[in-house]
């Protein structure tokens, strides 16, 4: 069984080192430099498991509404283990901590080609109850569409003894 932690230290070797083994995913060098430069200013937590960080994520703050996932990857071998969904689930924990109402991701959108990694990356949020809002055409590149993901986040409860 594993266990989701903050990481405080040692980040961009973190990013760098599951990035890099999800080349089906990350195969420019250039965008996993910049992103193991990225996630070390911005909270980080892992998944742990027989002492392994097996999967990672890092959060954008856009507050006061919203959080955004900048990263998720989880190293190969783990994939379907569940680390995902626990990443998800500390995502939307520092969010609601943080007053954030909605949880939001960008992905790779379809592109009419066989793209087995990137169907299963999207079916991953759906299942994580995220929204398909919006494809930007060219926020990345035109080669890269981005998809646009929501989850609103549940907001407490009002107290019954609340005028």
């Amino acid at each position: 069984m594993g266990r989701t932690v903050e990481i405080l230290t040692s980040k961009a070797e973190l990013c760098r080192s599951i990035m890099g083994a999800l080349p089906d995913w990350f195969s420019e060098p250039e965008v996993i430099e910049a992103s193991a430069e990225a996630v070390e200013d911005l909270p980080v937590f892992g998944y742990v498991e027989a002492d392994v960080v097996t999967a990672m994520i890092a959060l954008k703050p856009h507050l006061p509404g919203a959080v955004e996932i900048a990263l998720i990857a989880t190293r190969p071998e783990y994939h379907g283990h569940g680390a995902g969904r626990h990443l998800v689930d500390a995502a939307e924990r520092f969010a609601h901590e943080s007053g954030a109402r909605l949880l939001t991701v960008k992905t790779l959108a379809p592109r009419g080609r066989d793209e087995p990694q990137f169907e299963a990356t999207r079916r991953f949020y759906d299942r994580n109850g995220f929204v398909r809002a919006e494809v930007f055409a060219k926020l990345w590149h035109e080669d890269h569409p981005c998809l646009f993901m929501v989850k609103p986040l549940a907001g407490e409860q009002p107290s019954e003894t609340a005028l």
